[in-house]
Formats: C-alpha cells, structure tokens, sequence
C-alpha cells in the first residue's frame, strides 16, 4: 500500500478492526519510510448483476441511482438517511441474492417498495406512482384504497 505522504510502497499494518456495518476491514498502517500513519479500508468487491428494465433495456446496477429514487419518495418525510440507505443494501441483497447475471426491475422495486411501506406511507405511495405507473386517478385511489385497508 503506497504512502500518502512520501509514496513509498511499504508500509506496516499497525491495527485492523472490522467497521461498525462489518462489512469491511479499516486497517492502520504506518509508512516504513517516513513513520507516517494513514488509514485505509477493505472491502468486497462485489459483481453486481445488470438491471432489466421493463421495456428490456439493460443497465449497470446503480447503487446511487436508487438512493435517488428513495430520496426523491421520500422528500420532506421523516425518513432518516439511515433508514434510505439500508433500503439501498437491501435491494442490492435481493438482487445478489438470484445469484444471476442480470436481475429484473421488478425484483429490485419490490423490496424498495416493501421497505417504504413499513417505513411511510407517504413515501410509499409517491415510490408506487412512479413505478407501478399509474395511467390514470383511478389506479392512484385503488393503491391508496388497499394501503388503508392494510393498516386496519
């Protein structure tokens, strides 16, 4: 591992510890050059499945583009950042979990729907609209209709 001070290649590992998520390794090092200190984090690298759009358009996997359409749901709601990006992993997960090269939008927008049902209804309603598709106010009030009937 280069050292960010003086670029030298070799450096000792002080101390490792997993992350608070353990879902990496941070590790200490200190330059054997210079006896600098620097931080550095490992993780797996992961090889996410393509996106199959429902019009059969396929993408990379975008953890971000995702977030955005949380966020976007989830404007001026009470869901925390936390909360958004654990709805992220989670759909991620569920993608690596077909163990396929390629994953369905649906499976991806399922579990993105779940979780914002449990999390708010406002959320979720704003999420559905978009991605169920809704042609007209009719399909809007039945979706409403049976998130009503649900919380009964």
């Amino acid at each position: 591992m280069k050292c960010p001070a003086c670029q030298a290649a070799d450096s000792k590992v002080i101390d490792s510890r997993l992350s608070r998520e353990e879902d990496m390794i941070r590790r200490r090092r200190e330059c054997i050059s210079c006896g600098r200190r620097f931080t550095t984090y490992e993780k797996i690298e992961e090889n996410l499945p393509l996106v199959v759009k429902k019009n059969g358009e396929r993408q990379a996997f975008s953890r971000q583009k995702i977030l955005d359409g949380i966020d976007k749901a989830c404007h001026k709601r009470s869901v925390s950042a936390e909360e958004r990006t654990e709805l992220v992993e989670r759909a991620v997960r569920a993608a690596l979990e077909l163990g396929e090269p390629e994953a369905p939008c649906s499976v991806i927008g399922e579990v993105i729907m779940q979780g914002l049902k449990k999390l708010d209804d406002v959320a979720y309603v704003r999420f559905a609209s978009v991605y169920k598709d809704f042609r007209d106010v009719n399909e809007f009030v039945e979706e409403l209709n049976s998130l009503v009937k649900g919380r009964k």
